[in-house]
């Protein structure tokens, strides 16, 4: 098995992603695209000391975009987003995990 730092990348903080924390006990991870859902738990429960209940995953694939650059350059120009894996991770009844203060 990995290390727990080559599978989770970073926490997604969101308005949706905060939602589901405070509603659900779901946390939500940018992760490595080859990792899988066994991986993942594995990290999560090594490195926050909780019991995962649940993970799901998506792709989101890379896709071509247009963007205008600058505030005077009106050209158009070419890119594209890059390919990321989001983990949604359900934790156990009375587990969390502190990702940020609020207040």
């Amino acid at each position: 098995m990995r290390d727990l730092h080559d599978v989770i990348l970073s926490p997604i903080v969101t308005e949706k992603a905060t939602a589901a924390q405070a509603d659900r006990n779901v946390f939500t991870f940018l992760v490595r695209k080859d990792a899988n859902k066994a991986e993942i738990a594995g990290a999560v429960q090594a490195a926050w000391d909780v019991v995962v209940e649940e993970v799901r995953t998506t792709r989101y694939r890379i896709k071509g975009r247009r963007a205008f650059m600058g505030r005077f350059n009106r050209r158009p120009t070419a890119g594209q987003r890059t390919e990321v894996k989001k983990a949604m991770v359900r934790l156990a009844e009375g587990d969390r995990i502190e990702l940020y203060e609020v207040g």
